[in-house]
């Protein structure tokens, strides 16, 4: 039985924690630096931010809306770009040049 209340009490405590996480976010960073001879190579700059999607609007982050990978509505402007030009490509192949 005691095992029981105290699992019960640590998903309670680990619900809490992911729902302050959430709702206020956390930031890790760190940054990678490759050197020879004090020379710098490479930098590799990591920056990870786990919030909710509230909050990163809050905070003006919503880079999803707009990747074509993420949005539907994105992917439907994508289409239409490449069909316009198309048509632009079209037109131009078609009607006599300036330079003629």
């Amino acid at each position: 039985m005691t095992d029981q209340i105290a699992h019960g009490i640590q998903a309670s405590n680990l619900a809490d924690i992911l729902e302050r996480v959430l709702d206020k976010g956390i930031v890790i960073a760190g940054d990678i630096l490759i050197k020879l001879a004090d020379i710098e190579l490479l930098t590799i700059k990591i920056r990870l931010l786990i919030c909710s999607v509230d909050k990163a609007r809050e905070i003006g982050i919503n880079w999803w809306e707009t990747d074509p990978y993420l949005s539907t509505k994105s992917h439907e402007l994508e289409e239409q770009n490449k069909k316009l030009l198309e048509r632009i490509e079209n037109l131009e192949k078609s009607s006599p040049s300036e330079n003629s």
